[in-house]
């Protein structure tokens, strides 16, 4: 579930990516981004563990609904589903809700709802300090680069780097133990007819 979440983490930027200074040109790169109410899209991720020659091939479904929270569907090789809110991480198992994390008790978990929502709701305060940023343009494409500023982050989600256009295409995140995670975003829906009322209902 920990390398679920890191890549929660970084996908929020599909709905919302703040401009965590001012400066040129990240702040371009906001303006080029949409950023409807509900997101939702197919994802393939490729993780590599340090030490192996094969990489962990996943693939699955994402929704980003605004105000709400983030559902990330795992479809292949196995079902598992993760849905993060304000107050909690749920893990579900099919229907069944396998483990629940509350942000009241759960220091990581506070950490980690912190920055996801201050990137739905786009508080540049509270991401100003969290991240530092490099970003570059190209035409309508651009790249992004997320480090964390604080030990415990970085060592929670590794370092970010993005790229897309309208929407964020690839994700990767490098982390100090030399595992690294690719994911590319594909089939992206948005408006109120992209969540499908099962994922709707998970909410």
């Amino acid at each position: 579930m920990k390398n679920h979440i890191k890549i929660l983490l970084a996908g929020l930027c599909l709905v919302a990516m703040a401009p965590l200074h001012a400066a040129a040109p990240v702040a371009k790169i906001e303006a080029m981004l949409a950023k409807p109410q509900q997101l939702c899209g197919r994802f393939d991720q490729s993780k590599q563990l340090a030490g192996m020659k094969k990489a962990l091939a996943s693939n699955g479904r994402f929704c980003v609904v605004a105000g709400k929270g983030v559902l990330w569907r795992t479809l292949q090789p196995f079902p598992n589903t993760l849905r993060l809110t304000r107050d909690e991480i749920v893990h579900f198992q099919g229907e069944r809700v396998a483990m629940r994390l509350d942000a009241k008790t759960e220091p990581v978990v506070k950490m980690i709802n912190s920055v996801l929502f201050s990137l739905l709701a786009g508080d540049l305060a509270q991401l100003d300090t969290l991240f530092e940023v490099d970003g570059s343009i190209d035409g309508a494409t651009w790249q992004v680069a997320l480090k964390a500023r604080q030990p415990a982050l970085a060592k929670a989600i590794g370092n970010i780097r993005l790229d897309g256009g309208a929407f964020v295409k690839n994700i990767s995140i490098s982390e100090a133990s030399g595992d690294r995670t690719s994911i590319v975003f594909s089939a992206i829906e948005t408006g109120p007819s992209a969540i499908t009322p099962q994922e709707a209902a998970l909410f």
